[in-house]
């Protein structure tokens, strides 16, 4: 058994967050992560941050901010760049479209290792991996232990801890603790959402995607063809267009199925506005992690480009309270691998020849023989019942009728993404809904019961339409930072989340130590939102 103050289960980008919090408060935290790598999407996941326009300006915490500082400080330490890259101020070592800073995973990965070494080399910091929690022991609303079992070996190992806080990627503590909550899409009855189903559907949730990293070089790279691959070139869902082995997909503001592009290699960049350009036209530029003109000339025979792209949508079941789970884990890859394959050997290009056999797999890149992200991407989560739900009508701009920030009573921090849900299990198109910048109520962090349990990934009071704008990584590292700070405010104070959330005197006094800390509560009165 270890003891300890705190327990972080999961080790994502929430994890990595509320573990950095605690032990800068002078707390010793005990770590658990399922795969190789800490960080979650923003590595074992392998996709760069989705965030919102303003990000360098305002709009995320400190913590986050020297994250960001700290990889772009990486690139300019240990990598030649050309002269003009290493006089940006705003590098972006992929240019990609989806975001400002696009860089590959093992960077993430270093900067965080970097972030957390001072206190596991001081013993405060304990990381168990891979471990996967089993069980655990609940008396009187209270989490006394978790257990955690090392995958490889079966080795199990309990942890004893004064907090628990759930950062896996799916809430797979709720269960195990007997927390409530909610999974899956509500009925427009329960929420009042415009955008709510009908019914209730527990198994309708967001699609997973299992990403992959390639580049294009000398050579033909291509993958064996898969067993199943005449399976997936046929597969079309009804409101696609076309085969999901294909450059067609929704424009997810319209519906209307478009037809993408990839240039492979292109000399020029296309950049836009992504409040009105999704950046998706192009898929190589899309989610592209390293673009040869950022570096010293001959560096790179070819950029290297992340795939989370559309066609990799997996719909064919939840993996979340289920006995298929594996199942779907596997098929979510094996449309991703039947993709590459239709890339490599079928995929129209603009010379009007078919496949490039040139794309090569990056497994190297992601920690991986097979090529693969070591984890699937994964967009929804079990959610607690929480003192506060955040629903689509108190972020959505044409619901609220205006679009100035969003506002909740006992804000601990600050996040800005449109309420952007993919295909999901349930057979949905997208749901795509313009929302204003929005807060983060303590409330949705505070489940109505479990006394010392606290949500430090996408699991938190949303809805399953509002957690659409509420998963993006900025917003996952400020819920677990302000869960990590809330943590060790109640260690302070011997006090529970919920005797600190509905005590106004107690919320006031956490915020301002928030703020201290560099958490934004409040978006700044600007013109143009």
């Amino acid at each position: 058994m270890i003891t300890t103050e705190v327990a972080i289960v999961g080790g994502g980008l929430g994890s990595v967050a509320a573990a950095l919090a605690l032990l800068q408060r002078g707390r010793r935290v005990v770590l658990t992560e399922e795969y190789a790598w800490l960080g979650g999407q923003l590595t074992s996941q392998a996709v760069p941050p989705d965030e919102h326009i303003w990000v360098e300006q305002f709009g995320v915490t400190a913590r986050y901010r020297t994250l960001r500082d700290d990889i772009r400080r990486y690139y300019r330490d240990h990598y030649p760049l050309s002269s003009s890259a290493r006089a940006d101020r705003e590098l972006n070592p992929g240019r990609g479209r989806v975001s400002r800073l696009c860089h590959e995973p093992r960077v993430a990965l270093a900067v965080i290792t970097a972030m957390l070494a001072p206190y596991r080399s001081a013993g405060r910091l304990t990381v168990l991996e891979p471990a996967v929690p089993v069980a655990a022991e609940v008396a009187d609303g209270v989490v006394r232990t978790v257990t955690v079992v090392d995958p490889r070996t079966g080795v199990e190992t309990v942890i004893k801890a004064e907090y628990v806080l759930d950062g896996t990627e799916t809430g797979d503590l709720l269960p195990l603790t007997g927390t409530e909550y909610v999974v899956g899409a509500e009925a427009r009855s329960d929420t009042g959402e415009p955008s709510a189903a009908e019914v209730a559907d527990p198994a309708n949730v967001q699609s997973i995607a299992w990403c992959f990293v390639f580049d294009h070089v000398a050579g033909d790279h291509t993958i064996p063809r898969p067993d199943d691959f005449d399976e997936w070139r046929a597969f079309e869902l009804p409101f696609w267009g076309a085969p999901m082995l294909s450059f067609t997909a929704p424009n997810p503001r319209t519906l209307v199925p478009e037809e993408r592009t990839m240039f492979v290699n292109p000399d020029h960049d296309v950049s836009g506005d992504p409040r009105f350009d999704a950046g998706d036209q192009d898929l190589w530029q899309f989610r592209r992690i390293a673009a040869r003109q950022t570096f010293a000339d001959g560096l790179y025979d070819s950029d290297i480009v992340l795939a989370n792209w559309p066609q990799l949508d997996y719909v064919g079941g939840s993996i979340i309270d289920t006995d298929e789970r594996l199942k779907h884990l596997a098929a979510a890859k094996a449309q991703s691998r039947a993709y590459v394959h239709w890339l490599q050997t079928e995929a129209p290009r603009p010379d009007g020849g078919r496949g490039w056999p040139g794309l090569r797999l990056r497994g190297d890149l992601v920690g991986t023989a097979d090529g693969f992200a070591q984890a699937p991407y994964i967009r929804e989560s079990r959610r607690i019942k929480a003192l506060t739900t955040i629903r689509e009508q108190d972020i959505s701009i044409k619901a609220r009728g205006y679009d100035g920030p969003a506002r909740f009573d006992g804000s601990v921090g600050v996040g800005m993404y449109r309420i952007d849900l993919h295909p999901s299990t349930g057979g949905d198109n997208y749901i795509d809904v313009e929302s204003a910048p929005f807060e983060i109520p303590l409330g949705a962090l505070v489940p109505v019961r479990t006394q010392n349990l606290v949500p430090a990934a996408k699991n938190i009071g949303t809805t399953h339409i509002t957690n659409g704008a509420y998963r993006l990584h900025p917003v996952e590292w400020n819920i677990g930072e302000s869960a990590g700070e809330l943590t060790a405010f109640c260690l302070d104070r011997g006090l529970s989340p919920q005797q600190v959330a509905t005590d106004p005197a107690l919320v006031d006094q956490l915020q301002r130590r928030l703020v201290e800390a560099g958490v934004e509560l409040h978006w700044p009165e600007v013109v143009g939102y």
